[in-house]
């Protein structure tokens, strides 16, 4: 698990096709790589990556072909900067909130401006995730906790600040970047509950029928 409070910067030094899936070596510039071990954790752009090779200045992880069909890892290349946060621990602040590193889709950046000393950016989300961005909800930009300021439809805006513009990818986005999203998890586990029993039924979906039976919505 991980707060979306991003740590460092590092850059991906290498990607190498390994029988259908990936090996990945990134370089982890100021994150403090001392209390790491083998096995550990790391969100890189917001996907958990498990550490399997620890050289130093950095760490290789195997990416699976799931991990690969659903974020913008597969267009990564040498030289790729990428967000960084070691996985947390009972003494760690949760500054952010809660970030499981298993992206749920990628996401597109529709426009960029000035807002004061701040930026803003308005994101398209895919269909399917848009159900779960809230109006003053948490989101998950490349591993970067956000505020969600407003929704219009299957978009939604941010408003980001200097210090995360200075310290984070988000500073060289620009109309058309892909990002890596990542849904408030109890968003997802509020849906699930709501299906009550026909949670066990394949893929019950949420009707308004649905809701007005179970007392969630009149009629």
């Amino acid at each position: 698990m991980f707060t979306g409070i991003i740590e460092a910067v590092g850059e991906v030094t290498a990607v190498e096709p390994r029988g259908g899936d990936i090996r990945l070596r990134v370089k982890t510039g100021d994150l403090d790589l001392t209390d790491v071990a083998l096995g550990d954790s790391i969100a890189t752009n917001g996907v958990c990556l498990t550490v399997i090779e620890l050289p130093g200045d950095g760490y290789w992880a195997d990416v699976s072909v799931e991990t690969i069909d659903n974020t913008t890892l597969a267009s990564w290349a040498q030289g790729q900067k990428v967000n960084l946060e070691k996985a947390l621990t009972p003494q760690t602040r949760l500054g952010g909130h809660i970030v499981s590193g298993h992206v749920d889709g990628v996401g597109e950046v529709v426009s960029r401006h000035q807002d004061a000393r701040s930026e803003r950016f308005r994101i398209k989300a895919p269909a399917s995730l848009a159900k779960y961005i809230a109006h003053k909800g948490s989101v998950t930009i490349d591993g970067v906790s956000l505020t969600v300021n407003s929704v219009e439809g299957a978009e939604f805006e941010l408003n980001i600040v200097p210090h995360t513009i200075e310290k984070t990818v988000v500073g060289s986005y620009d109309s058309g970047s892909k990002v890596n999203l990542e849904v408030d998890v109890i968003a997802r586990y509020l849906e699930r509950l709501l299906q009550g029993d026909q949670a066990a039924v394949a893929n019950p979906g949420l009707s308004m029928d649905f809701l007005q039976e179970h007392g969630f919505a009149g009629r």
